[in-house]
């Protein structure tokens, strides 16, 4: 597993931009005038399923070197981390993984973050992804403790093909049960994703979208992408996001619906009766980097510019090297301002410069 790291143990290692003042707050732009707005937050690289595309078992095996306990932050050294962030500009926070539900005590860290406010005096939008085997009996404890929304990631309806794609013998079943529990306490709008693999799963598309359609879930599809190294993917598998609203639109008519902010990255259809909406995210086929404004901690506070990047910067260090929050504040501002990553706009580009050099990031380890 190679996780190659830019060391800050010292503010001099952190990338310089000429002629920029710092500050431990204000809203940060990098390179191509992309705001920070959104911060991903993985607690965990664990997880209890070993779906095909994200943590294959062939090589998330019980030899597998996971983190050390110790070297994950703790939730006093995310909480100070998010405050830095929610200071340059953060409005949204999502804790992903692996499974976030599998941190012990993950609502004591909800209830730090839905604390925190930004400089306006705006509460954040504290959110969570999971893959639903857990939510059931948590769904209650999380909307208490202040989880402002959750998605839901379910592949397939059909039991054997979801236990063929989870690898875990999870039924499709418990998953739903968790989706219905947070919908009870309040956790809404709901959102469940579905990963969609040509030839695997897509026969899945038209029935997730009749079961989920005038629930109040809003159903997104994601094309199959090459995240990590270890999901063997090949462009032959993608099936576009056009095919997959051509597919629905046969049997239920849709009706194209305009983003609800310009960084959105899912398209929105709406079912021409009014009983809902699907999305679908594009990010092999329709890239959206030009309105990229999400910055991702890993569990051992490490800060990744980009979904497919190879390298990341450490926080952790100076965490618990001594820094001051305006020391962090500074390395921040200064990693941000000089962020150019552009992967999935360049994946088709015929230079092979287009392509980041070195093993990018697994999923599991840095979230969705």
């Amino acid at each position: 597993m190679s996780r190659r790291i830019i060391p800050l143990a010292d503010l001099s290692a952190v990338p310089d931009v000429a002629g920029v003042a710092f500050a431990p707050q204000g809203i940060l732009t990098d390179k191509l005038a992309r705001p920070m707005r959104d911060l991903r937050i993985s607690v965990t690289d664990r997880c209890n399923f070993r779906c095909v595309y994200c943590m294959p078992r062939a090589v998330f095996d019980k030899d597998y070197p996971f983190l050390p306990h110790d070297a994950l932050l703790s939730f006093e050294e995310i909480e100070r981390l998010a405050r830095v962030f929610v200071a340059h500009g953060v409005e949204k926070i999502r804790l992903t993984g692996g499974e976030p539900l599998l941190r012990k005590n993950i609502e004591w860290l909800i209830e730090r973050l839905a604390r925190l406010t930004t400089p306006e005096g705006r509460a954040l939008d504290v959110t969570l992804t999971t893959n639903g085997s857990l939510l059931a009996r948590k769904a209650r404890a999380l909307k208490d403790a202040g989880l402002t929304r959750v998605t839901v990631s379910l592949d397939a309806l059909e039991d054997t093909l979801f236990k063929r794609m989870n690898d875990a013998d999870f039924a499709a079943a418990s998953v739903l049960e968790g989706i219905a529990a947070a919908q009870a306490v309040g956790l809404a709008p709901l959102k469940v994703n579905m990963v969609v693999k040509r030839g695997t799963n897509d026969s899945e598309i038209v029935p997730m979208a009749r079961h989920f359609k005038g629930s109040g879930v809003v159903l997104r599809f994601i094309e199959y992408m090459d995240v990590g190294t270890s999901n063997g993917w090949n462009m032959i598998e993608v099936l576009p996001s056009a095919e997959v609203v051509a597919r629905i639109a046969e049997v239920f008519p849709l009706v194209p619906l305009e983003r609800h902010t310009a960084a959105e990255t899912a398209q929105r259809w709406g079912y021409a009766d009014g009983s809902g909406e699907i999305g679908v995210i594009s990010s092999v086929t329709r890239a959206f980097c030009g309105t990229c404004t999400r910055a991702r901690l890993s569990t051992e506070g490490k800060l990744y510019l980009c979904l497919f990047a190879s390298s990341g910067h450490d926080l952790r260090t100076l965490l618990r090297g001594g820094a001051s929050d305006a020391e962090i504040a500074t390395a921040l501002a200064r990693i941000w301002q000089a962020r150019e990553d552009r992967y999935s706009q360049l994946r088709g580009s015929a230079s092979p410069a287009a392509h980041e050099a070195g093993a990018r990031i697994e999923m599991s380890y840095i979230g969705g």
